[in-house]
């Protein structure tokens, strides 16, 4: 084997590594971006998610694109390791298909149906359609279909140039030497293992292997020890995206080498002993592409099988490994870097983590509002440190959106994205009120302030007004209701008539004498926070509503409302007036 064929042989892997990715990207794109906000969603159940990480992984076409994922997510919080085990697991057998879909490059004929399923045939018709659907399909699935066509003719080809490459191998010497070699099992899953490592990928691994069988020389003896290598070797990317990760990040990663190391020392433990009693005679069966594939797929069937009643033990093993780290502060905020090259991942994320800031502004408001009957000390500290999570939240979501626009968004996802941007500053500013709101409450203490009867009842009816806006806008927020969004502007116009009521009224009181001016400053200002609060609830609820219909303008659909009020809507309106009637 001189130069020009090491060098067809690596441009072989490379023309091979780069099809498979862009058939994956391609089936990905097909299915709506939907694959992997389904592991954001995987069942506690361990065989759903040993399922789901075999089925993704079938269509990406790589175990360890998975994991990675799996990884993220447990970084980021939103998945426990013991669920992320189940999907590494089921990630393990789903790179299996690719060894399958190699198979199709080594089917060959010369005449009848048979040329018709030849490598060339399959090749030259799904480039020819690929290229005519990537330069003429207007539509966006046209485009990924193309991308998925073209990606497989050059995956097609790249295993052709590998199989060209080393069809010379059976008769070399050394060649045949080093295959018998390779019978001895640590040697072999140790040479399978560097090969994964170096390539970075347990299917163009396995791609070569079938290159390589079709010398002849390779026997099923050989062929299994550097497939549980590959098993192994597959580990490799993962690990490296454990880089920077948390305690629990570096845990999900490590769990891929443990799984796959027990996998196949539990395989080893019982076929070899098995052997060498039974002596199998199928041991010395020469190789091919196809036997190949099938072995891959029965290796890696049999380690989850294995591994599946283990997922505790392997649980612990990782913990054990990595343990926690004392001084190691527990972000509320974790944003993963890793999603924004996925963006259905990254929005999701976002959508989870804008969820918890709307319940922290709805948290605040209530702790603030409660402080005026009852002030304590430690519900004033309790909203100054939402407030200050309100702030962190803004920064950190902020930041993230502002990154994730620059990549290729859908317009679903450049809708989703702007509303998110819409109603950040809004759920930020309410944190800010209800700090405003705990400091009047404080100052109403310390001077010891006592509002009168009158001022008190209104107090308790504006108030309950507010909890109920609250209410009905960060829970349709967070339940993406946009008929429930519409239920809030009624309300807000409401409060803005009892804020404007309520200060007429506390005029009328002090010039009668029943209310002081100090009284008056700490009134007025909880008023004007509270008619605030319910200005930033409409502007979440208008903003979903503008955006579900594709509309940006939210100040053109409030003027719209105001000047043709249908009777729904005022009917709504009078329903508020009498229910916070003063």
């Amino acid at each position: 084997m001189g130069i020009p064929e090491i060098i067809s042989l690596f441009s072989g892997v490379a023309l091979f590594l780069f099809g498979m990715s862009l058939m994956g990207e391609g089936l990905k794109k097909v299915s709506g971006d939907k694959l992997e906000p389904i592991l954001f969603k995987v069942s506690g159940t361990q065989l759903k998610g040993v399922l789901f990480g075999t089925g993704v992984t079938a269509v990406i076409q790589s175990s360890a694109a998975t994991s990675v994922m799996a990884v993220g997510f447990v970084n980021s919080g939103i998945m426990k390791l013991r669920q992320a085990i189940s999907v590494i697991i089921g990630s393990i057998l789903g790179t299996s298909i690719t060894g399958w879909v190699i198979c199709l490059s080594y089917i060959d004929g010369t005449e009848g149906i048979a040329s018709l399923l030849s490598t060339k045939t399959l090749t030259g018709l799904a480039a020819v359609i690929g290229i005519l659907l990537r330069m003429f399909s207007k539509k966006r699935t046209g485009l990924y279909t193309g991308n998925i066509l073209m990606g497989f003719s050059i995956l097609m080809f790249g295993m052709s140039t590998m199989s060209g490459s080393v069809s010379a191998l059976g008769k070399a010497p050394w060649f045949l030497n080093l295959l018998t070699s390779m019978r001895n099992p640590v040697l072999g899953i140790l040479v399978g293992v560097a090969i994964t490592a170096m390539l970075q990928s347990a299917s163009a691994a396995v791609g070569i292997l079938q290159a390589l069988s079709l010398s002849g020389a390779m026997t099923l003896d050989s062929a299994l020890p550097l497939l549980m290598g590959v098993a192994i070797g597959a580990s490799a990317p993962v690990l490296l995206s454990a880089i920077g990760a948390s305690v629990n990040g570096k845990r999900a990663a490590l769990v891929y080498l443990v799984a796959s190391a027990v996998g196949v020392l539990a395989c080893c433990l019982v076929f070899y002993p098995a052997n060498a009693i039974l002596h199998f005679g199928f041991m010395s069966n020469v190789m091919n592409p196809f036997n190949m594939a099938a072995v891959n797929s029965f290796l890696r069937l049999g380690m989850i099988i294995v591994l599946m009643p283990l997922t505790g033990i392997i649980e612990a093993v990782v913990v054990k490994a990595i343990p926690d780290k004392p001084d190691e502060e527990r972000q509320f905020i974790q944003l993963e870097e890793r999603f924004l090259d996925h963006p259905a991942l990254a929005i999701e994320q976002v959508r989870q983590t804008i969820d918890d800031m709307a319940n922290v502004a709805g948290e605040s408001i209530q702790i603030a509002l409660s402080l005026f009957k009852n002030f304590d000390e430690a519900g004033f500290n309790k909203v100054t440190e939402l407030e200050d999570m309100g702030d962190k939240y803004e920064d950190a979501l902020g930041t993230y959106l502002s990154k994730l626009t620059a990549k290729t968004l859908s317009t679903e996802q450049s809708r989703q994205v702007s509303k998110y941007l819409h109603v950040l500053s809004d759920f930020e500013r309410i944190t800010d009120h209800a700090r405003n709101i705990a400091e009047n409450a404080k100052e109403k203490n310390e001077k010891n302030v006592i509002f009168s009867g009158a001022a008190d009842h209104e107090m308790d009816v504006i108030t309950h007004a507010v909890f109920e806006i609250m209410g009905l806008a960060t829970g349709a927020f967070i339940a993406e209701d946009v008929e429930g969004a519409k239920e809030v502007e009624p309300l807000e116009e409401i409060i803005d008539s009892l804020c404007d009521e309520m200060k007429m009224h506390h005029v009328e009181r002090v010039q009668e004498g029943t209310c002081t001016i100090l009284q008056g400053f700490i009134f007025n200002d909880i008023l004007t926070n509270l008619e605030r609060v319910s200005d930033h609830c409409s502007n979440i609820a208008v903003a979903m509503i503008n955006l579900s219909q594709g509309n940006f303008e939210t100040h053109e659909y409030l003027d719209h409302l105001k000047e043709k009020e249908t009777e729904a809507f005022r009917k709504e309106v009078n329903a508020y007036a009498e229910k916070y009637k003063i």
